[in-house]
């Protein structure tokens, strides 16, 4: 990254460019430039954003802006090669575990766990629901504590 970093600075040195201007021109921010400039691959969230710049870049320059990406995914294979496999394994279980806490859409298949609490107090209120209803039936066919088994009308 430090010879890619390096090219693309003297290149703009040599062409008598300044920061702001690429900046002005590519619309890429002057620090992430400076970044690029310095090998600082650590400053980018994104790679994808940081392979776009460098492209971009190369090309604005006029270098071969494929040769460039090619050099930079090198540098990448060979940098994440070298990340121990427990570390990989222990950062996909941390992820794992950020995305079973964070809300849910219908369409995924990880639910949040909070859900219980939500069923059991529906289920209490059907039940209560279905008492009440059958005490007041009760108390409806009951006449002077006594149950009427047949209902009359009296003129």
């Amino acid at each position: 990254m430090e010879e890619i970093a390096e090219l693309l600075k003297e290149t703009r040195e040599e062409a008598g460019i300044s920061l702001q201007e690429v900046s002005k021109d590519l619309e890429i921010e002057e620090l992430a430039l400076v970044n690029i400039e310095e090998g600082k691959i650590g400053a980018f969230k994104d790679i994808f954003l940081l392979k776009d710049y460098l492209f971009n870049y190369a090309k604005y320059l006029g270098l071969d802006s494929d040769k460039i990406l090619e050099e930079f995914n090198e540098y990448l294979f060979e940098y994440t090669s070298k990340i121990p496999v427990k570390e990989i394994e222990k950062t996909l279980e941390l992820n794992l575990k950020e995305a079973e806490e964070k809300v849910a859409s219908p369409y995924t298949k990880i639910r949040p766990k909070n859900q219980k609490g939500l069923y059991i107090a529906i289920y209490l209120l059907i039940l209560l629901l279905v008492i009440l209803a059958i005490f007041w039936s009760v108390n409806q066919i009951t006449v002077d504590k006594k149950s009427a088994y047949v209902i009359s009308y009296r003129k």
